[in-house]
């Protein structure tokens, strides 16, 4: 099983828009962002947190159509 990195809301915001997903809204501490990965239309939400939890992250990775060596090629 692959070790998941400890990242902050902030830091995947940054990465998700670099794969071209763009920030829609925002809604108390959450982020709402849309993007096409593999030809399919994401939303993805990601909480303001200084560290995320790792099932919150896989989600988010599930969300975007990511695996966690996608992810780890991005960092």
């Amino acid at each position: 099983m692959s070790q998941l990195p400890v990242l902050s809301g902030k830091e995947i915001i940054q990465l998700l828009k670099s794969i071209g997903f763009s920030e829609v809204s925002c809604k108390g501490s959450h982020v709402k962002l849309k993007g096409f990965r593999d030809g399919e239309k994401r939303i993805v939400i990601v909480p303001l947190h200084d560290e995320l939890a790792f099932g919150t992250l896989r989600s988010i990775l599930r969300q975007a159509g990511l695996t966690v060596k996608d992810l780890r090629n991005l960092i």
